[in-house]
């Protein structure tokens, strides 16, 4: 099925751009150059990943995260950001309210693309994998659910992800390198890329409340989950 991405950007080059790589590589587009369009265009169908940028007109792309984040409709969308060199602080504001992944400006339109498919990959498995429970915390990856004492516990995207990696690995010390690697899909770090790490593990400890205890941070290593 052809997935449909809203790419938000005030630049109409740079749309033009990012739409002629996505449609070459099979993707669907729809476009907005407001924050303002880009929530009209979500909210009348959820897409299926919003590549946004940052620096918008009146209601900038950190705002248009926190929306689509707050909307149960569009909660779980993938969103990758779009930042300049200088915006760090930006960076991370933007991934500490939910978004996925970022691409630094000027960008390769095929890394881009690159990016797209990888964040979108890792919402699909591709084979029936088991349940992953620990206490009273569920993870079911067909169904892309998890629960805590019984109650649905609403994630991103990336933060289900580096918690099913997490668990699977229970017990053993992952590295920061490593769940890059798997989580994020990066070859390398960098310091910025090592502290996205850190910044959705604070955001999954303080969603997992008491449970998020059982994250124990090695340090100068990575992070280790805690089995019983």
């Amino acid at each position: 099925m052809t997935k449909d991405i809203l790419v938000v950007d005030d630049e109409p080059d740079i749309r033009r751009l990012i739409v002629m790589h996505l449609e070459r590589d099979g993707f669907r587009c729809r476009t907005a150059g407001t924050g303002l369009d880009a929530l009209r265009e979500a909210k009348a169908a959820a897409p299926d990943l919003v590549i946004l940028d940052l620096m918008l007109p009146a209601i900038d792309g950190l705002e248009v995260c926190r929306r689509l984040r707050a909307d149960g409709a569009t909660a779980g969308v993938p969103i990758i950001m779009l930042t300049a060199r200088a915006d760090e602080v930006d960076r991370v504001v933007g991934l500490e309210i939910g978004a996925d992944d970022y691409v630094v400006k000027p960008f390769s339109p095929k890394e881009l693309v690159a990016r797209v498919r990888a964040v979108l990959r890792r919402g699909q498995p591709a084979e029936p994998v088991r349940v992953l429970t620990a206490g009273p915390l569920t993870l079911d990856p067909a169904r892309h659910a998890v629960t805590l004492d019984g109650r649905p516990l609403a994630l991103t995207p990336k933060e289900f992800d580096l918690l099913q990696v997490l668990l699977e690995s229970a017990g053993r010390v992952l590295s920061r390198e490593r769940l890059l690697s798997h989580v994020w899909g990066y070859a390398r770090a960098d310091e910025i890329e090592s502290r996205t790490v850190d910044v959705h593990v604070r955001r999954l400890r303080a969603k997992l409340g008491d449970f998020g205890s059982r994250i124990a941070t090695v340090k100068a290593v990575g992070y280790r989950f805690e089995p019983e």
